[in-house]
């Protein structure tokens, strides 16, 4: 599962492949702890992070939200997602 993003702790990982199903999502991890977020609403979908972390994620995601989409697409057709900038 390739890392495509890191800042703060947290890694960003997006599965590549067909494996992966809708809706459009990444997964943050924290230490354990994971979240899947939703690329399109910029929503959590299942997940347990501590408060901050889903705060950094959420605000990363939303300046990011049309790379992860592109990232999205490149991981459907079974290739390597780009690395995407940290939160500043």
């Amino acid at each position: 599962m390739p890392t495509i993003s890191r800042f703060h702790g947290i890694s960003i990982r997006m599965y590549a492949g067909e494996r992966e199903h809708p809706p459009l999502h990444f997964r943050a991890y924290f230490g354990a702890r994971e979240m899947r977020v939703n690329i399109e609403t910029g929503l959590p979908l299942t997940g347990d992070l501590p408060a901050a972390q889903i705060r950094m994620v959420l605000q990363w995601a939303e300046q990011h939200r049309s790379v992860l989409i592109t990232n999205w697409e490149l991981a459907r057709n079974n290739k390597a997602p780009n690395a995407v900038p940290p939160l500043h």
